[in-house]
């Protein structure tokens, strides 16, 4: 999977509430309730569904979105592959985010899309 061509996020570069991971550390697993979502601001994240690493994030990236959304159990895990920083995102802070800049949005729609595609690619 290429992943030079996928859409980043950069308006968490300087976010004040960050938590920070290990690399080899679950951030979230597969079947955990979905009530975050996250940017990746530094490091690299592993997405594995059914233990096998399907993705890798690097700063910029998203994870988590789908569950946030449709709000269903985890379908995959993220584990740090790196010492990373993360930016939590709840569902309140989804909407604010959304109403203030709008094109977040339509960022966390194009990620998204590219990453069907992708899949769509692979299958």
């Amino acid at each position: 999977m290429d992943l030079s061509d996928e859409p980043r996020i950069n308006i968490f570069r300087h976010a004040e509430t960050v938590k920070s991971y290990r690399a080899g550390e679950a951030i979230f697993q597969e079947g955990d309730p979905g009530d975050l979502m996250y940017v990746v601001r530094e490091g690299t994240v592993n997405i594995l569904v059914h233990g096998k690493v399907v993705d890798r994030i690097d700063s910029g990236g998203l994870i988590g979105e789908m569950a946030l959304i449709d709000r269903r159990p985890r379908s995959a895990t993220a584990i740090a592959s790196t010492e990373c920083e993360v930016v939590p995102i709840d569902e309140h802070a989804f909407k604010q985010l959304i109403s203030r800049v709008p094109h977040f949005a339509l960022e966390v729609m194009r990620i998204m899309a590219w990453r069907l595609r992708q899949m769509n690619q692979g299958a």
